[in-house]
């Protein structure tokens, strides 16, 4: 698993680290009940605060993808991939419908949302 942190991100380092773990788990990089890196080991491999890292674990297994066993470490929770897709489909649609409404209040068009959209992707390549 590759965790790339980047300062030119605007999202906290959290949620950087957290989004990386999650997508090699839909992605099916990460198996479940396969072993997570220590909080700590992960951390200094990465070069952030035990904090920060503790708190990436912490929303990964508040949402579901993984468990955490006392004395034992983390793992990837044995939810199915496709109820993990689902999920994150449910967050998608959520932030679609923040944009739309967004959209709407400042008179934007869901045609351009959706040009943007495009053009946002398209950058990303």
């Amino acid at each position: 698993m590759n965790i790339i942190i980047t300062n030119s991100d605007p999202r906290p380092i959290y949620e950087q680290v957290g989004e990386a773990i999650r997508g090699a788990i839909i992605s099916g990089e990460l198996k479940p009940g396969e072993a997570l890196p220590s909080i700590r080991g992960l951390a200094k491999d990465l070069r952030i605060s035990v904090i920060t890292t503790k708190r990436a674990f912490e929303e990964l297994e508040r949402d579901g993808y993984i468990e955490t066993v006392p004395g034992k470490g983390s793992f990837v929770a044995g939810t199915s991939a496709a109820l993990l897709r689902e999920r994150r489909l449910a967050q998608i649609e959520d932030s679609l419908r923040q944009a739309l409404t967004l959209g709407r209040s400042a008179g934007v068009s869901p045609e351009e949302l959706v040009k943007m959209l495009k053009t946002l992707s398209e950058e990303e390549l």
